[in-house]
């Protein structure tokens, strides 16, 4: 599975952070944690803090998949609206659901500036435009539900926006709790903050099968040698569709352009993350070295001969995108991608045991909002490793 195209403005701006030797022999741990992603990097340090021997292995180098072509958004609110969440799983829990990503993005900063890492990590407020007449009559029933439950939400008519922002759309909702980071960055600054603590960590290391049937799992790997463990936590994102049978989301390519540095733009747009309502949605949000980047035009269909030019077609359609929504803004393109999207039926990922496999956790942020779903999943599965139950757990467990 080819997780992004070439030319990831992430990886192109940061290189190769930290290089990890390849595994060449047989080994033993307490965890093993698969996937070296930025949602590796959270859970495995959620294992350290909790005075666990971990180790950590990833097929590519560091960060190298979905986590270098991440737009980096931070956002409390998952892929499916809040008033239809709450009809699919009850207005208590879809609540309870939607605090927990404004708890996430909360406690990511206090991650950050406790580890002092620079990421690029920004507080920011995050605005959701109706694209058209249609659609603001059912994102106004959306702010109603945001606003009954005290989420921090402000209603902006057409006028407002336009004054304020200078968009050109039908309404949106101002939410005031959104942040904006580098997670390649911050991915491997904190792996490598937990290196010196004493995790091992081994890029370029390929799974060949993980064998569950014993006492206590193993990972065969595709050299022959072997990781025995008392526990495996997988956080191998949208590569997880490949080893589990249940079918747990949908997958899909989406697209992202970015323009040269020092664009010139409203001061409000710069401190706010923009999405709209549109299918598939645009978004967009500003760089901490002053760019802008958009990105949307989500597909189902990736065809690999024809990769690059199908990028540089979605690119052009978001530009076009962004001057019928802001129209004086001047943009030009310094790089764009395109990178592996996955969507659950609900919204909400997958985190905790799978029927699938024994002695083995899962933590699988799919949809927009990964990074908080995984900041989530600290929490849990450090609970669950202890035996403790967890109120997010009903919602996130497979089978649902």
């Amino acid at each position: 599975m080819r997780i992004r195209t070439f030319e990831s403005f992430w990886l192109v701006k940061n290189g190769i952070l930290y290089s990890y030797p390849s595994l060449q022999e047989n080994l033993e741990t307490e965890l093993l944690v698969i996937g070296g992603g930025i949602t590796g990097a959270l859970i495995s340090h959620a294992l350290m803090e909790a005075g666990h021997e971990v180790m950590l292995i990833d097929k590519r180098d560091i960060a190298m998949g979905s986590s270098s072509a991440t737009t980096s958004m931070l956002q409390y609110e998952v892929d499916v609206p809040l008033y239809e969440l709450a009809e699919m799983i009850g207005e208590e829990a879809a609540v309870k659901c939607y605090q927990a990503g404004i708890e996430a993005i909360q406690n990511l900063q206090a991650l950050v500036k406790k580890t002092k890492i620079k990421c690029g990590f920004k507080m920011q407020k995050s605005l959701y435009l109706a694209h058209n007449k249609k659609a603001s009559g059912w994102l106004k029933k959306e702010f109603e539900i945001r606003n009954k439950h005290n989420l921090g939400v402000k209603w902006l008519d057409a006028k407002t926006i336009e004054k304020k922002y200078g968009l050109i759309t039908h309404g949106g909702i101002l939410s005031d709790v959104a942040a904006s980071v580098d997670a390649y960055q911050l991915a491997h600054e904190l792996i490598q903050l937990n290196v010196k603590r004493g995790m091992k960590v081994y890029d370029q290391t390929d799974i060949e099968k993980i064998d569950t049937t014993g006492f206590r799992p193993k990972v065969i790997l595709k050299n022959d040698h072997m990781i025995e463990a008392k526990k495996i936590i997988c956080c191998t994102g949208f590569e997880s569709t490949e080893l589990l049978k249940e079918k747990i989301a949908d997958l899909f390519y989406t697209y992202a352009t970015v323009s040269e540095q020092d664009v010139k733009l409203n001061k409000n747009v710069q401190n706010t993350l923009i999405w709209t309502t549109d299918d598939p949605y645009l978004y967009m949000r500003s760089t901490d070295d002053g760019r802008f980047l958009i990105g949307g035009e989500d597909s189902k269909f990736n065809f690999q001969f024809f990769q690059q030019k199908i990028k540089e077609r979605k690119a052009d359609k978001l530009k076009a995108k962004l001057l019928e929504l802001m129209p004086e803004v001047e943009f030009t393109e310094d790089f764009s991608w395109a990178g592996t999207f996955g969507s659950t039926k609900d919204g909400l990922p997958y985190i905790g045991k799978s029927p699938e496999y024994e002695n083995t956790l899962f933590v699988l942020g799919f949809g927009g909002n990964g990074i908080t779903f995984s900041m989530q999943g600290m929490e849990m599965i450090v609970d669950f490793l202890n035996g403790k139950e967890h109120e997010l757990a009903e919602y996130y467990r497979f089978g649902r």
